[in-house]
């Protein structure tokens, strides 16, 4: 097949997108719509594995036995381990480790981090730089802050231990360690290391002023 037109280019890709899929599918694996996922020949996957719609999967990627990756996921250079579960909606960027039974669901993004077995990061959270210990439980809207602002001043990173249940609305400010099956209350800002087993909260005080909507109204 010549290609000296961009829609040339076009048909071109599709048959080679084609041709890696069958491949895969071939040594079985599931793709439930092979015209909307995209594998890069690069890519590793093992027997098992299920792939929805609108998928991804890009340089080194490593997908093991019986992950299922759920529709929108990109994935770049990163190691899926068995059982996991990704997406929908999820980014997995370089350096991305998920271990066996770990999961990264709804509008995650994940940088350069390994997240232990059975850990799981279920919406909307971005972890960059960190290591999330086996087990946790990242809840919604959680952020790690790994960048310092300060020229010359490497990335600091954010280690998550075993167990650990954190709060919505979380952010840690990076270099900060989280100890083994400590919690995290909602709303806190992290800048400090939490001890094991500890409950850390990082917050105003809440101040309920009663009357106040009459008070306003009436002048």
């Amino acid at each position: 097949m010549g290609v000296n037109a961009r829609g040339e280019l076009g048909a071109a890709a599709t048959v080679l997108r084609d041709r890696i899929n069958e491949r895969h599918m071939d040594t079985g694996v599931t793709i439930v719509d092979p015209a909307t996922t995209w594998v890069e020949p690069t890519v590793e996957l093992e027997p098992d594995v299920t792939i929805q719609p609108f998928t991804v999967l890009r340089g080194a990627t490593r997908v093991r036995s019986r992950a299922e990756i759920h529709p929108h996921t990109v994935a770049i250079d990163a190691e899926i381990g068995a059982g996991a579960i990704v997406g929908p909606f999820c980014y997995l960027r370089p350096g991305t480790v998920l271990g066996d039974g770990a999961k990264a669901g709804t509008f995650v993004e994940i940088k350069n981090s390994r997240v232990g077995t059975g850990a799981k990061i279920p919406h909307l959270s971005y972890i960059g730089d960190a290591d999330v210990g086996e087990g946790a439980n990242v809840a919604a809207g959680n952020i790690t802050a790994n960048f310092p602002h300060r020229p010359g001043l490497p990335k600091g990173r954010t280690t998550i231990g075993r167990n650990v249940r954190t709060g919505i609305h979380n952010g840690f400010v990076a270099p900060v360690d989280i100890g083994d099956d400590a919690w995290i209350a909602a709303g806190s800002v992290i800048t400090k290391n939490v001890p094991p087993g500890a409950l850390a909260v990082a917050r105003e005080r809440q101040i309920n002023k009663e009357g106040f909507v009459e008070r306003d109204r009436d002048g």
